[in-house]
């Protein structure tokens, strides 16, 4: 675990989870191990819906090959230039990438906001997920919990950033300050919609509307286009593994898909909100 590793709590009685050797316990005795990766799992089995719920490997490493590769990058700029301008009066901010996945956003978030020296920490419910991040990027803490049953003390957070996760209103407003931020992107009208038409027969744009979230004002939206190429069959079969299209695609459809050049518009919705009192 990094020294910067924020106080958890425990998941089973809310109580302060403190170091202990290789795993962390709070007064009741109830212990969490350390992983060699230096995460920990904070999703008690009770808590799990399935065995190994959120995304499995497979769209784990599709999802992190893709982003690897840069086709996102213009979206993790703009999030990292709204956080950046958001918290620029804060010192030592405490950051938190709800749903981070294997921690691509998270990663370049710290980079950019090293000067604060922040607090950041990236919450998954994906173990495969949380197991890589932690693996790759030794500066952040992680860690497997609920989005909805977060391991975080109340108004604990400067910021939060939820980018494609889901959440609960009222745990946000919990876990965040007052005046604290949370930084949301949700794909916009347009988004890939040259694979849907691909797909389905009356392709549907995507909802604009802005999402009300109770115990938050909305402080400002942006609407982030760009257009990427794939090239490689490679990349066009780690896009659909990282999405739900391709719980719908026939084989046959696929293999379309990855013979020839895709380009795409990225469209999405960056919505910064603020937590009032």
């Amino acid at each position: 675990m990094n020294h910067l590793c924020p106080t958890y709590l425990c998941p089973i009685c809310a109580r302060p989870l403190s170091a202990q050797d290789k795993s962390l316990a709070c007064e009741q005795r109830h212990q969490f191990d350390l992983a060699k990766e230096g995460y920990v799992n904070l999703l008690p089995v009770q808590n799990k819906k399935s065995k190994n719920p959120g995304d499995n490997k497979e769209m784990m490493q599709a999802r992190r090959e893709f982003l690897d590769q840069g086709f996102y990058q213009s979206l993790s700029d703009k999030v990292n230039s709204i956080a950046e301008q958001t918290l620029a009066s804060v010192d030592t901010p405490n950051i938190l990438d709800l749903g981070c996945g294997e921690g691509y956003y998270t990663h370049r978030l710290a980079q950019v906001m090293a000067n604060a020296a922040p607090q950041i920490a990236g919450l998954d419910i994906s173990k495969s997920a949380i197991r890589y991040a932690a693996k790759r990027y030794k500066s952040i803490s992680f860690c497997v919990a609920s989005a909805y049953a977060t391991p975080f003390a109340d108004a604990s957070q400067d910021l939060v950033t939820r980018i494609y996760a889901p959440s609960q209103d009222n745990e946000l407003a919990r876990i965040i300050k007052t005046d604290g931020y949370l930084l949301t992107v949700t794909p916009a009208a347009e988004h890939l919609f040259e694979l849907k038409q691909k797909i389905y027969q009356t392709p549907e744009k995507h909802d604009m509307k802005i999402e009300e979230i109770a115990g938050f004002d909305v402080v400002e939206q942006q609407r982030l286009t760009d257009e990427i190429t794939l090239t490689q069959a490679k990349d066009a079969k780690n896009l659909l593994e990282m999405t739900p299209l391709a719980w719908k695609m026939s084989d046959e459809q696929k293999a379309v898909i990855y013979a020839a050049d895709l380009t795409l518009t990225l469209d999405f919705n960056i919505t910064l909100y603020k937590r009032t009192a």
